[in-house]
């Protein structure tokens, strides 16, 4: 018997990463296709309370009233000069307004960004509550 003793190999392994790199960014893309995103709320509002209340619509302008008095819009502070020109806009007069107002922000602010809305022409603007239980 005629064996053979070291024999050495030419042949060099290696593996080719381009498929499994493709294979994770088709997950991350995946990933961040399918996770929803919420809006965070920065600011701290404790709605008051009713016994009915309706489902919210996707398409309301939402205007917070904190507790302070202070407005917000998309988690910024507004004046009410600043407030009558987002809502005089011809595209959000058409879309209704939601005012989420802290149980303890002053009645007087809460007419104050009724009546600019109303005098600007938009009809639909609603309160937004908690339900009780």
């Amino acid at each position: 018997m005629n064996f053979r003793k070291n024999i050495k190999s030419t042949r060099t392994f290696a593996i080719d990463l381009t498929p499994l790199i493709d294979v994770i960014f088709q997950l991350i893309i995946f990933f961040m296709l399918s996770s929803s995103f919420t809006t965070p709320t920065a600011i701290d509002v404790k709605l008051p309370k009713a016994v009915t209340s309706d489902a919210v619509n996707d398409d309301n302008m939402i205007i917070v009233i904190s507790s302070e008095n202070i407005i917000y819009h998309n988690n910024g502070v507004i004046t009410i000069d600043e407030l009558r020109e987002l809502l005089g806009r011809p595209y959000n007069r058409k879309r209704p307004v939601l005012i989420k107002a802290d149980r303890r922000a002053s009645v007087g602010r809460i007419v104050d960004v009724w009546d600019i809305g109303r005098h600007l022409g938009i009809e639909r603007i609603n309160i937004a509550t908690d339900q009780e239980e």
